[in-house]
């Protein structure tokens, strides 16, 4: 909200106050300030011109060599090229040597040979922004009215000695929103009176509303539902004085009855809308909900598709505007109105700010209902702009309104007291300060010894229960001036939960072998959303989400983590190793909202180690992947851990995956990425792995005990056997464990061998199996009868052949 403290200084005396003290003050006790400035500063000597003759350049087909009278003894001889000059056009001049908008000087300058005493300009070369320019001189210069003076300062006369201050709302204080909002709260701040002129409208004795239409509205649709008639109405451009109100706070003049409603909007907070009359070609106004797939071509000329849910106005049967959003094209006011129906509502705020995030039209009609209105300056807005349309569009207002729907303008009564106040605020503030800061925020007050009975007006409608009461003491009395406490009471010491250490275990164990963090967004496509999951589940989509890939909450860690990858690919950083711990979202059938999972998942491509003096390099493979998860598991106290092959995730590897399990619980899969899926990212061979950590946190644990080093010898027995190819080394180690008695420790696979010698669809794998007793030295007779165990086992087991 741009605030003019010209404007503000018409209902609350300001004109002794610093701008920028003024908008820290306003800061420090209300909301925040986006900028303060003045509108006029760094531009000087520009004035208005009025051009007397015109020719063409001799040597251009489109510059023109103008006459212009500055108000100086003699005229200028200005070379303007715009294509909307012409001879006795009142016109903005800057003259040589002046400064004009992005600290442009002016200088006497020749333009293809003929000489040219300044610059006739356009309210961009100003400073003007684009969307406030009239757009009928968007593309020239701005022509003034016939009446401006010729040679007077042009800041002056558009409004542009003024000093903005742009106060940044929050939702919570909608009634600063308004010219009158501010005015009360700097009235407030400052310990100043507020004081509006009286509102008072001329009607037609002969006419009346009723002659011209009826309204409907339901009470939940519209608390109120105003319209007034202005009929003799003659459309033109506003005068300068309004025109400048509206650009100065970023609104865009049309004509004089559109730009009243603007101006009215922001100097009351109150949205209104006007009507062609004759377009609405019907008696009868009435508000009802839209039938679902109902067009409207609103006033932007976009067509809208309407939902059941969406507010419309019509003339008692088809649409002519979009209620608290934005209006018809059909009936919009044009140079051709004669008769304004003018509107003014308080519309359902929860309807109005579904319809205006589905149709992605936020206005500033919309932002107001949306966060609340004032109900006690509703008719008085609309008598004000009805007034106002009459007297710029030489009009006259019908006697009467056709309304509906009363509304309760009784103020709020809230309980409260002194020596609670002073609880809250650790202050000792007395009765009569209170009183009359309550009194300041123009509040009715009550006492009875030391308890308060305060009447808040219905333009604050932000305050509700006590606590909001002293919320307005604090502000009013000073944040600042509040006394500083030390916290009292007993203290205890925080800290993590079981599964926070877990989690921050995990992200620990991972960066320690080598993995960097990853952070990914919660928001991906549906595509990458759907691949990798861990479990089956439906599918959770935004209704208005941001762009196209960001519509639907991921259900897997690894799509984000190959978008870092792919990232880093591009450019030209091709040797990654990332993990990612986070939540994923599964949506179950019937519900609406997803359950959150913790997750943590890696991927890994190209060189895991680069090669050295010392060392070879070591590319990423499923070895590697699987000892990083070894490791976390292991690391986790997690026992009978087990990898299964699978096919069944079309993402992966057929021939290169694996799922993990602890005992006989799913906990996630390993292995290599499909080569279609690598394509699609523009990767090399890449290896990830998934983990529902929620789950690993919750199983069952072994206590990790850390014991001494064995003083005593170990004893190693090698085995080789033909066995096969469908047994798995993992069912192998399995076997040897549960048979090797209480000293085996270790179990080594350190040779696989297929190929001459070996029989087909067999493979030779050679183990090392460790024994060790940590109490004594073990004896060959205790490792022979083990170990002959083992082997027994394993040809009653598996068939195998020893070699």
């Amino acid at each position: 909200m741009k605030v003019s403290t010209k404007w503000l200084n018409e209902y609350v005396p300001v004109s002794d106050l610093d701008r920028s003290a003024l908008a820290e003050k306003i800061a420090r006790t209300a909301v925040e300030i986006a900028a303060d400035y003045r509108l006029d500063e760094g531009l000087k000597k520009v004035v208005v011109g009025h051009v007397l003759s015109m020719e063409a350049h001799p040597d251009s087909d489109h510059l023109n060599i103008c006459q212009v009278d500055v108000g100086l003894d003699e005229p200028y001889q200005i070379v303007c090229g715009a294509p909307n000059v012409f001879a006795g056009a009142k016109v903005i001049v800057a003259l040589p040597n002046s400064w004009i908008g992005n600290h442009t000087k002016i200088k006497k300058s020749k333009m293809r040979g003929v000489v040219s005493m300044g610059m006739i300009c356009s309210l961009q070369e100003l400073g003007f922004s684009d969307s406030v320019v009239p757009k009928k001189y968007a593309d020239g210069i701005y022509i003034l009215p016939a009446d401006a003076p010729v040679g007077q300062d042009i800041f002056s006369y558009l409004g542009m000695d003024e000093d903005i201050v742009d106060v940044d709302i929050t939702p919570n204080r909608a009634d600063l929103l308004s010219m009158h909002g501010v005015a009360h709260e700097v009235a407030a701040i400052y310990d100043r009176k507020v004081s509006f002129p009286e509102v008072t409208v001329a009607e037609d004795p002969n006419d009346s509303v009723a002659n011209y239409l009826t309204v409907t509205a339901p009470s939940e649709l519209a608390q109120t539902y105003m319209m007034r008639v202005i009929k003799d109405v003659k459309v033109k451009e506003s005068p300068i004085w309004l025109q400048s109100r509206l650009w100065n706070a970023g609104i865009r003049p049309l004509n004089n009855v559109v730009d009243v409603t603007n101006y009215i909007l922001l100097d009351y907070g109150q949205p209104l809308h006007a009507f062609d009359y004759a377009q609405l070609n019907s008696k009868q106004v009435v508000v009802r909900l839209a039938k679902e797939g109902e067009k409207l071509v609103t006033l932007d000329g976009q067509e809208r598709t309407l939902k059941a849910t969406d507010m419309v106005i019509t003339n008692g049967d088809v649409p002519v505007a979009l209620a608290g959003v934005m209006g018809g094209l059909d009936s919009e006011v044009s140079d051709q109105t004669t008769t304004v129906a003018l509107e003014a509502a308080v519309f359902d705020s929860s309807k109005i700010r579904k319809t205006a995030r589905r149709e992605n039209l936020h206005s500033e009609a919309s932002t107001r209902f949306e966060r609340g209105v004032n109900l006690a300056d509703v008719q008085t807005a609309l008598d004000k702009a009805a007034s106002l349309i009459a007297e710029l569009g030489a009009g006259q207002v019908v006697s009467g309104i056709a309304a509906v729907n009363d509304l309760d303008l009784a103020d709020k009564q809230i309980e409260i007291s002194a020596p609670r106040i002073n609880k809250v605020l650790g202050t000792d503030l007395s009765l009569e300060t209170i009183s009359n800061i309550f009194a300041r925020l123009g509040f009715g007050v009550e006492a009875n010894g030391a308890d308060l009975t305060v009447a808040v007006p219905v333009r604050r409608w932000d305050i509700e229960i006590y606590a909001d009461l002293i919320e307005e003491v604090a502000r009013l009395y000073g944040y600042d001036n509040l006394p500083t406490t030390l916290p009292t009471g007993e203290t205890t010491p925080g800290h993590y939960t079981y599964e926070q250490k877990m989690i921050r275990q995990a992200r620990a164990l991972l960066e320690g072998a080598g993995l960097s963090q990853a952070i990914s967004y919660g928001l991906t496509t549906e595509a990458k959303a759907k691949r990798f999951a861990l479990e089956p589940a439906k599918l959770t989509k935004l209704d208005f989400p941001m762009s196209s890939e960001h519509t639907t909450v991921r259900m897997n860690l690894i799509s984000g983590l190959l978008d870092d990858l792919a990232y880093n690919a591009a450019r030209k950083n091709e040797d990654v190793a990332l993990y990612e711990q986070g939540r994923v979202f599964f949506r179950d059938e019937g519900s609406e909202r997803p359950r959150e999972v913790e997750h943590i998942a890696g991927a890994i491509t190209g060189l895991f180690h680069q090669a050295s003096w010392h060392d070879g390099k070591k590319a990423a493979d499923f070895y590697l992947t699987k000892g990083i998860v070894d490791y976390l598991l292991t690391s986790f106290g997690l026992e009978n851990v087990s990898y299964q092959a699978t096919a069944a995730h079309d993402e992966m590897h057929p021939g290169r995956t694996a799922d993990i399990f602890v005992g006989d619980e799913f906990v996630g899969f390993i292995g290599e990425v499909h080569p279609t899926i690598l394509k699609e990212y523009k990767l090399k061979r890449t290896y990830v792995f998934e983990l529902d950590l929620a789950k690993l946190i919750s199983l069952d644990k072994k206590e990790l005990v850390y014991q001494p080093v064995s003083k005593y010898p170990t004893i190693t027995r090698d085995i080789a056997m033909a066995v096969a190819k469908e047994v798995s080394n993992a069912a192998i180690v399995e076997t040897i464990k549960a048979n090797g008695g209480p000293y085996l420790k270790e179990v080594k696979l350190f040779d696989l061998y297929e190929g001459e010698h070996i029989d087909f669809g067999f493979k030779s794998l050679a183990y090392t199996l460790v024994f060790n007793n940590p109490e004594k030295t073990l004896v060959e007779e205790e490792v022979n009868q083990a170990f002959d165990k083992v082997v027994a086992e394993l040809k009653a087991k598996f068939n195998i052949v020893v070699r």
